[in-house]
């Protein structure tokens, strides 16, 4: 791993795997996205990981509502925008790609494998609905994977990395980083290396900080210090996985996307909250805090958003 000078905080504003009726605080519009995105810059956050909503919250790959997005945080700061190729398992491919093609940002997400990618759980913990789609969608997932196969893969590395947008490699297991280093022996995936270990998600690797480690220990045999590490843990460990992460030298990753909860039984109300806990255990374990211009360094971003 290539150590982190400064701690790069990304936030994910809201994802597509939780739902309206889990928590009042889930940002859904345009509107509301944007705005909880340029609360966590202010907060702290160097990127912001962005998906995208209807205003009834369910997901969407409308090229118009990211417009939209992406347009007001690029007018207020410089941060770092990153835009989501994995949507939901319920989109096509050229669903998910639709926006990261006409935006061209600077940076992207990449899901380095097809997988069972589970929420179907979220079903037994709800008991009051707000939309009918919400039960049907996320119980969906127990019978429908999340596919990326290899030539999605390898086309998305190709179309998108023309344009100058480099990646975020969402890893969700072992085999993920195996994965990557093929694509990395073609030159498709280019150093310096952003790995996001993902961790917790039923379906990929769990939650254990054995995994963690052993992750690490892999990316260093086939990748030398030609990466730099983050990570996250859905649900209640995200802080823990976080803090994990930074003492290990890597970067860190939070949001509502990742979690709904900002402690032991209590909702995050925005995505900034969850900015500033990350940011003071980070602070206090005596690394810096990375701006947008740091991260560009560090990631070899070509600067400027779409």
């Amino acid at each position: 791993m290539r150590p982190a000078e400064k701690v790069i905080i990304t936030t994910a504003i809201t994802g597509s795997v939780n739902i309206p009726s889990q928590s009042p605080y889930l940002p859904l519009s345009a509107d509301e996205v944007a705005d909880a995105a340029l609360e966590a810059i202010e907060a702290g956050s160097a990127v912001v990981h962005l998906h995208a909503r209807e205003p009834d919250g369910r997901p969407t790959a409308d090229p118009a509502v990211f417009e939209k997005i992406v347009g007001r945080i690029t007018a207020q700061t410089d941060a770092v925008v990153n835009i989501t190729t994995g949507g939901a398992s319920s989109m096509t491919m050229d669903q998910r790609l639709a926006a990261a093609r006409e935006l061209k940002p600077e940076l992207a997400s990449m899901n380095m494998g097809s997988m069972n990618f589970v929420y179907s759980g979220i079903a037994g913990k709800v008991t009051d609905w707000k939309h009918d789609w919400e039960k049907p969608y996320v119980l969906n997932t127990y019978s429908n994977p999340f596919v990326n196969t290899f030539d999605r893969i390898e086309d998305t590395l190709r179309t998108l990395g023309a344009a100058g947008t480099r990646f975020e490699y969402e890893c969700y297991d072992i085999g993920h980083l195996y994965s990557l280093a093929y694509f990395a022996d073609l030159g498709l995936a280019k150093p310096p290396l952003l790995i996001q270990g993902v961790f917790g998600v039923l379906g990929g690797i769990g939650a254990d900080h054995a995994n963690l480690e052993h992750m690490v220990r892999i990316a260093d045999k086939l990748f030398g210090d030609d990466y730099y590490f983050s990570a996250f843990a859905a649900g209640r460990d995200q802080l823990s996985f976080g803090t994990h992460s930074a003492w290990l030298g890597g970067h860190v990753r939070v949001g509502l996307e990742d979690s709904l909860w900002i402690g032991k039984g209590q909702l995050a109300e925005s995505n900034a909250q969850q900015v500033r806990k990350i940011r003071a255990v980070v602070e206090d374990l005596g690394k810096p805090i990375a701006t947008p211009a740091d991260a560009r360094a560090m990631l070899a971003l070509r600067g400027g958003n779409a």
